[in-house]
């Protein structure tokens, strides 16, 4: 779940989708709550939920009238607002479906995690096959045409693979954490590398490695191993961004204020503009080639 989060999670902060997976997250809740009641699996009503959900985005913001934010916010409440009608309506379930919305990994069957790894495999595989025209569509959907990429296809795909990976994700950190994990590990690697592959790499191993320091934490200190993982990104992201070598806090501190022991100011003066310190060097070129009297 982390590898996948954190791969997927690449493309989701180069294209600014932090919303969108927010709103995928949430819109696959009428799923879960019509496949318990109905004693289909639970990924199966999560999937084909999310699935519609990122159709309707796509088709609608693909014409000019309505962008891409405001069709993620009106099917993002839309499908939220029927999974809370369908729920109010089971009261027997509501205790048993709460465990979707934070995550319970202890309760994961081992048949979960093999659906997990399949589906994970698969997304990482997709995204490693089509990595050039994902890359292509995402930064230049105009330059994307004029190759003849399907570029609505690319980017429904793209919207799948990330619906499928909030599904497999729903039962270790649950609806609402499921965004820390796509979002968090692919920041942290932003801020340590600057290519695209090495980021969508190093992403998926620091999703991973969060996982499992998670996990061990919420293990031996009691905690919801959904909330302990997350803690557990977000402390990693917070020494990036300050302990970067290259792009952290104290870098950038270290490169606007060096430190003042040099004899040398930081940034040369220009030449010939020292006043006070005798002729520089231009002021002393121009009296040799032109001495007073000529």
């Amino acid at each position: 779940m982390g590898a996948t989060c954190g791969a997927i999670g690449a493309y989701v902060v180069l294209r600014r989708l932090a919303f969108i997976g927010d709103a995928l997250s949430h819109a696959v809740f009428p799923g879960v709550v019509l496949a318990y009641v109905a004693g289909w699996p639970i990924f199966a009503g999560a999937m084909a939920a999310g699935a519609i959900t990122s159709t309707a985005i796509a088709i609608v913001s693909r014409g000019q009238r309505i962008r891409e934010d405001t069709a993620i916010g009106i099917f993002f409440a839309g499908a939220f607002a029927l999974g809370i009608v369908l729920i109010s309506t089971q009261s027997g379930y509501q205790r048993d479906l709460s465990a979707f919305l934070v995550g319970d990994l202890l309760a994961v069957a081992w048949s979960d995690i093999a659906f997990s790894a399949i589906v994970g495999a698969s997304v990482i595989g997709a995204l490693v096959a089509l990595r050039r025209e994902l890359l292509v569509v995402s930064f230049d959907r105009t330059y994307a045409q004029a190759l003849g990429y399907p570029v609505f296809v690319l980017e429904l795909l793209l919207l799948l693979l990330l619906t499928a990976t909030i599904v497999v994700s729903l039962a270790a950190v649950g609806i609402i954490l499921v965004l820390a994990m796509l979002v968090t590990p692919a920041a942290t690697a932003r801020l340590l590398v600057d290519r695209f592959t090495p980021m969508m790499i190093l992403g998926s191993v620091l999703g991973a490695a969060f996982g499992i320091v998670g996990w061990y934490v919420s293990y031996h200190l009691a905690w919801s191993p959904g909330g302990s993982i997350v803690l557990t990104a977000t402390i990693g992201f917070l020494l990036a961004f300050v302990f970067s070598p290259s792009h952290g806090l104290l870098a950038h501190r270290l490169t606007r204020h060096p430190q003042h022991g040099a004899e040398r100011p930081a940034v040369d003066q220009p030449a010939g503009h020292r006043h006070g310190e005798g002729e520089g060097p231009v002021v002393a070129s121009l009296g040799r080639r032109h001495p007073p009297g000529r």
